[in-house]
């Protein structure tokens, strides 16, 4: 029986900005008689590189396919295909300064990460590999794509995530001035952007003006929501009908929180306007949730840092050793303090503190659920390297007021990242060469 990839694993793969996976061939048939050049001509130049109609046309028949798959409404051909070219130009400008970073994934770490997508499945490699074949996926594909994916996470970490921060006095104000964090509910949000660009002039903005305004009388006047977003919205969800998914009200964007928290079920806003442009929301759902016990884990660990082939190898060496001394007495954590790369922890003998299960890797999570208290870890490996794990030991707890400023602090912190990440994206967008060709 050939293996199957679950659900969410295939959901998680297709829908990681529409480009985790392609597929190889056209979404459309080319007549015999055109000529090679027709068939792979030229949509687009990005900087020094190009974006061709084949490569256009193989992720649109992923997108279509999972637009149906997901019961979505398909819009137009003109407007289908505008909006991916968008989002792969949009990739190629990220992988461009990327280069420029000199920010990489050779293809030992690649292997590892597909490895553990593999093994989070339950599939060995080549399970893993069959499934994908069934899907309809090419594997090498599928591999270049995820590296690609990688690459600019890695790069809007060291552009934009690392540099975003939120003061302890940030984290007092919030929770002084909201009782967004008290309300056990989330809602359930769909969403159109009508972008404006960085430095707009008054006619353009005045023209994504009436555009969303002119979306709202038709939104008022019974359209549907989700076809307007794929056909209209230029924001990251538009392919999915603007669907911004259950969240609860600290997780909203900074602009939508305090009008969704008043907004009845089926209502639609007034176009809202900030740095990205003008905003359309509809509140989908909503729902309240009951306070739940947190699970938390008290747990040290020894890391031996690895990035490349040559130091996994050297750095798995380095763990077996210490292991044996571990296993023969030795002192956890003064063999931390003395070899751990983690030098958070390194300095309190590899603790970790209590935490989350969630909070840590796929594989970190893996190896704490089959370890008994006190119990040390073999080595094991993640993407930072190779470690050992010893668990001090299992709590559940409320909802404490450390709890809750770690809430507000998350809350805080996804605002920011998803507004500077929107003004960086735009930036460079507007730094670039983009030169967009009509096909005759």
């Amino acid at each position: 029986m050939q293996p199957r990839i679950s659900p969410s694993l295939l959901k998680k793969i297709a829908f990681t900005l529409l480009t985790l996976l392609l597929v190889v061939f056209p979404w459309r048939q080319t007549p015999l008689q055109a000529s090679e050049r027709q068939i792979n001509a030229i949509v687009a130049v990005v900087n020094d590189g190009v974006i061709t109609r084949l490569e256009l046309n193989a992720r649109i028949k992923l997108v279509t396919d999972q637009l149906r798959h997901n019961g979505k409404p398909i819009p137009s051909v003109e407007r289908l295909e505008s909006q991916v070219l968008e989002t792969m130009i949009n990739e190629q400008v990220q992988l461009d300064l990327a280069k420029i970073a000199g920010i990489t994934l050779d293809d030992a770490a690649l292997n590892q990460i597909i490895l553990n997508i593999a093994t989070d499945n339950r599939l060995t490699l080549s399970q893993f590999h069959a499934a994908l074949t069934a899907e309809g996926i090419d594997y090498e594909q599928y591999r270049e794509q995820l590296r690609d994916e990688i690459i600019i996470s890695r790069l809007r970490n060291s552009q934009v995530d690392s540099k975003v921060s939120v003061s302890p006095q940030e984290v007092d104000h919030f929770l002084a001035s909201s009782s967004q964090l008290n309300q056990h509910r989330e809602y359930r949000l769909a969403h159109i952007l009508i972008a404006t660009p960085e430095a707009a002039n008054a006619a353009t903005v005045e023209r994504a003006q009436q555009q969303a305004k002119q979306l709202y009388q038709e939104l008022k006047q019974g359209a549907n929501f989700e076809t307007l977003a794929i056909n209209y919205s230029n924001s990251a969800q538009a392919l999915e009908g603007g669907d911004l998914g259950w969240r609860k009200a600290e997780l909203l964007p900074t602009l939508f929180a305090d009008v969704a928290t008043e907004m009845q079920i089926g209502d639609i806003s007034l176009p809202l306007q900030n740095s990205s442009g003008f905003h359309l929301i509809k509140l989908v759902d909503m729902r309240n949730t009951q306070a739940i016990m947190v699970k938390q884990v008290n747990a040290r660990h020894i890391l031996f840092a690895a990035t490349s082939a040559s130091e996994l190898a050297a750095a798995q060496q380095r763990a077996q050793a210490v292991y044996q001394q571990l296993k023969a007495g030795a002192d956890f954590a003064e063999l931390a303090r003395n070899v751990s790369a983690d030098s958070g922890s390194a300095i309190k003998g590899g603790e970790l503190g209590w935490g989350k299960p969630e909070s840590y890797v796929a594989q970190f999570r893996r190896a704490l659920q089959t370890l008994a208290e006190g119990e040390i870890s073999p080595p094991f490996q993640t993407e930072f390297g190779w470690h050992i794990l010893q668990i001090h030991g299992w709590r559940e707890t409320d909802e404490s007021d450390s709890e809750l400023r770690k809430r507000a602090h998350e809350a805080l912190h996804q605002r920011k990242l998803e507004d500077e990440r929107n003004s960086w994206l735009r930036r460079l967008r507007d730094e670039s060469y983009v030169e967009i060709r009509r096909e005759q």
